[in-house]
């Protein structure tokens, strides 16, 4: 029996499907713990590139069950979408793939709501990306939302009414011009719970401990990064659920004496989609040249991403809340080629040099202290093994451990499942 999590460690984006693809044949089970169709986890292989936003990322071994938890929200016109994308592949989604009755649904007017509400904000706008993430975990902690087991229930469209009107009053209450056709949103809403209806939902609590029992595997596989926990992120520039460790616990119903390892994933630079503070971030051709060599723009969104050095500050930080047991860098092969690197190993904070993440690292409270590295030249996508890894390179894997303290076990050298070696 294991149940082993799998996170990310910056601001998101750093590669969490494809090594959920790659670790998948060691589990019997995936099982998403929290999050929205805003994630994009990519996964390449066989020369094609897929994009899952709701779905585990292991739905595409045929030996494993995917479990999408109660601590994920699901966009039912979204989700539709993507299961018609997979079965272009004959993937038999309706025998590996379960869903938690617990999990929350995302509204039309979840959506026009989110919109409204990021209008209104102006210039302290937080970047949201419209899906109706915020506003569906705002009625769940309010005690107001539908989730996927009320599908069942015979008043399920009298419920959908209730919901709907409140929020076209909270809608008109921002008082921005937005242009919407409802009914035409809620036609394909409710076409889309009857396509849902075909999948099969489940206690998820009840089915993860009672695999758990009879010594199942579990891989649990969160979205977002640590540093977009609603608890511990950049607050408020962050998502609205729980993206760290503890996140696992409550979006399963895994009990965290049963949780084993916790591997963290982070790029060997550092990237931020949306609004909020970025230490490290690089304004200049040096920023732009890593964006457009690492291609830096969401998966889902199509959102450029900003680019910066490697943070250590923030990756140590993000191990210390995850108790993460192992590393993964992901990426290295985009830094090939700068003549030098630099690592943050610290911030200039109210007139000291700190090694910890402070309550606030706006850019006017903390400058970054960096190390400078020798790069490389080499062209890592093609290396097989780590020690035809260059020097250099070598040091900089190296290094970053002897920081943070915890090995680096997986280093990705591309996008495909087989540019992916073990140290």
């Amino acid at each position: 029996m294991t149940v082993d999590l799998l996170l990310g460690l910056q601001w998101g984006d750093e590669g969490k499907g494809k090594i959920v693809d790659v670790l998948t044949s060691k589990y019997d089970i995936i099982a998403r713990f929290q999050g929205g169709p805003n994630a994009g986890h990519t996964l390449e292989f066989d020369g094609i590139k897929h994009v899952l936003r709701t779905i585990p990322s292991g739905i595409f071994h045929k030996n494993s069950i995917n479990i999408i938890g109660n601590g994920v929200v699901i966009d039912p016109v979204v989700f539709i979408k993507e299961i018609a994308d997979l079965e272009k592949f004959n993937i038999d989604i309706y025998s590996r793939l379960l869903i938690s009755r617990k999990a929350h649904l995302i509204l039309p007017t979840h959506r026009l709501l989110d919109a409204a509400s990021e209008a209104s904000k102006g210039k302290a706008k937080i970047g949201s990306t419209l899906k109706g993430i915020g506003p569906t975990y705002m009625d769940k902690t309010g005690r107001n939302g539908l989730r996927v087991g009320d599908i069942e229930l015979a008043d399920f469209k009298e419920r959908y009414t209730a919901l709907a009107e409140k929020h076209k009053s909270m809608i008109t209450f921002h008082d921005v011009d937005l242009q919407y056709n409802l009914a035409e949103l809620e036609e394909e809403f409710f076409t889309a719970i009857e396509q849902l209806k075909k999948l099969t939902f489940i206690d998820s609590e009840e089915y993860i401990n009672n695999a758990i029992k009879d010594g199942k595997s579990i891989l649990a596989e969160g979205a977002q990064g640590s540093m977009l926990d609603i608890d511990f992120g950049t607050y408020p520039f962050v998502t609205s659920s729980n993206t760290t460790a503890a996140g696992a616990c409550t979006g399963l119903g895994v009990p965290p004496n049963k949780v084993q390892k916790v591997f963290g994933i982070f790029k060997a630079y550092t990237t931020r989609v949306g609004s909020g503070p970025f230490p490290t971030e690089l304004n200049d051709e040096t920023g732009a040249k890593m964006a457009s060599i690492g291609k830096e723009f969401g998966s889902v969104t199509g959102r450029a991403r900003r680019c910066g050095w490697l943070d250590l500050v923030v990756l140590k930080y993000a191990v210390q809340v995850n108790g993460v047991t192992e590393l993964y860098m992901m990426k290295g092969d985009v830094l090939s080629g700068f003549e030098t690197l630099q690592i943050c190993t610290a911030y200039e904070y109210q007139g000291k040099v700190i090694k910890h993440l402070p309550y606030n690292i706006e850019p006017e409270n903390v400058t970054p202290v960096f190390v400078e590295k020798k790069g490389w030249k080499a062209d890592l996508t093609q290396m097989t093994e780590y020690d035809q890894f260059p020097a250099e390179f070598k040091e900089y894997i190296e290094f970053i451990e002897s920081e943070v303290g915890v090995p680096i076990k997986i280093i990705s050298v591309g996008p495909d499942r087989k540019q992916t070696i073990l140290k």
